[in-house]
């Protein structure tokens, strides 16, 4: 027997309550930036970052990928990590080569380069962080990477928007286009109230599947926030927003998050249970949604962003799980890239769905489906135009809704259609 409710009802967009967004790089007090080209990508293009901090340390906590091959820049910015206990001073940001199975050679050079920004910086080594992307198995240029990296710091990290935009730009590899996301809120109540800012940046448009969060991003904040306050935030909005980001299914070496605060905004301190909390929190999952979104919609060769929302489901987990299921299956990639709405697919996928190894219940009486605002599902096959539906399909964004009819968990999942464009890219990748 299905639910009582009709699927038009069911079946709407999961409502946003998330603060709007702005596809800006903004930076927040407290923050300098820049980039430069250093000789890492064959092209010329832009390949060496910095950014670093104006006064003092900021906080910092970070999300790392889980793929058991971790490049250098990942071991080693855990282990600074965790020797100052989350405080840093500058991050060092490379793309063209990821400096992944290396050997101790590649962990050498990364040491030597966080040696380098902790002297132009006058800083600690242990206070520096490291990005990397590109192709593995590369050593990165050290003796070209030096020099250049003395003059960036020396005369061109800005204070200014430019400053974190130009970053963006500098980590591209096969993006076809720099991300960034911005907020401004004011978290902390009429006896502490400052205007905070909270941008973040990221790349990553291929090997995109999640087990973290499948790319580089690097979000900032002016507001004032300890390192445990920020893993608070953090591990959860990982979970909602890059780990449920799919392109291709398969996982990287060097993904990286890094979430850090500079404390300049001033107020009060953003602890757990206070006023600002929550305010806080919503603002870097705003910033982090954005940008996987953008990433999806990017997926190398794709030309649709899939995405996924599921309502109905016995608790949040298994509502995300199935949306992931969903936009995985390569089926469901293909269908969409053909505009063809085959709902059969999506079920199949959604009938996969575990958490931790056990299957999310589904129970197919029960269950709704739509494509592009038309339910063509709800417990039996219902009758649509799908020539109408075909035609809705064709855009930049395709949304498919599921109802499990099993309880209040809602949750969702980016993704892309899967495209002959994505297997030219990868099949000449490192020729």
């Amino acid at each position: 027997m299905t639910t009582a409710r009709p699927a038009a009802d069911r079946l709407a967009p999961l409502p946003d309550e998330l603060p709007a967004v702005e596809l800006v790089a903004r930076m927040p007090a407290g923050f300098r930036a820049g980039a430069t080209t250093a000789g890492i990508k064959a092209s010329g293009a832009l390949d060496l970052g910095v950014l670093a901090t104006t006064g003092g340390p900021a906080s910092a906590a970070a999300t790392f990928t889980t793929n058991r091959v971790q490049a250098a820049p990942v071991r080693l910015s855990r282990s600074h990590l965790e020797a100052t206990g989350g405080r840093v001073s500058g991050v060092l940001s490379t793309s063209g080569c990821a400096n992944a199975a290396t050997g101790p050679d590649g962990d050498r050079d990364h040491v030597a380069l966080a040696d380098a920004l902790a002297g132009a910086l006058d800083v600690a080594p242990d206070q520096t962080l490291a990005l990397s992307t590109g192709l593995i198995g590369s050593r990165l240029p050290i003796d070209a990477i030096r020099p250049a990296l003395d003059r960036l710091v020396s005369s061109g990290l800005s204070t200014e928007d430019d400053g974190l935009a130009i970053i963006a730009e500098q980590l591209r590899t096969t993006d076809s286009r720099p991300k960034a996301a911005s907020v401004r809120i004011t978290p902390t109540g009429p006896d502490g109230r400052a205007p905070v800012t909270v941008s973040g940046v990221a790349k990553g448009v291929g090997m995109i599947h999640p087990r973290m969060a499948t790319m580089l991003a690097l979000v900032l904040t002016d507001a004032v926030v300890a390192p445990a306050t920020l893993r608070a935030v953090l591990a959860p909005v990982v979970e909602r927003t890059w780990n449920q980001l799919t392109v291709d299914g398969d996982t990287s070496t060097n993904d990286t998050v890094f979430l850090l605060a500079s404390g300049a905004a001033g107020g009060l301190p953003i602890e757990p249970g206070s006023e600002g909390f929550a305010t806080f929190a919503g603002a870097v999952e705003a910033v982090a949604r954005s940008l996987a979104r953008q990433q999806a919609a990017d997926g190398e060769g794709a030309s649709t962003l899939i995405t996924c929302q599921v309502s109905g489901a016995p608790d949040g987990a298994q509502a995300r799980a199935v949306a992931r299921e969903v936009v995985r299956s390569s089926l469901v990639k293909a269908a969409v890239h053909g505009r063809d709405p085959n709902w059969g697919r999506i079920a199949a996928a959604a009938g996969n769905a575990d958490v931790h190894g056990r299957p999310v219940p589904l129970e197919t009486d029960r269950l709704a489906i739509g494509i592009a605002g038309v339910a063509v599902f709800d417990g039996a096959p219902l009758p649509f135009d799908r020539g109408a539906l075909s035609r809705a399909m064709d855009a930049a964004e395709v949304l498919i809704r599921l109802d499990l009819g099993l309880g209040d968990g809602r949750g969702e999942a980016f993704g892309c259609d899967l495209t002959e464009q994505y297997v030219l890219e990868n099949s000449a990748y490192s020729t």
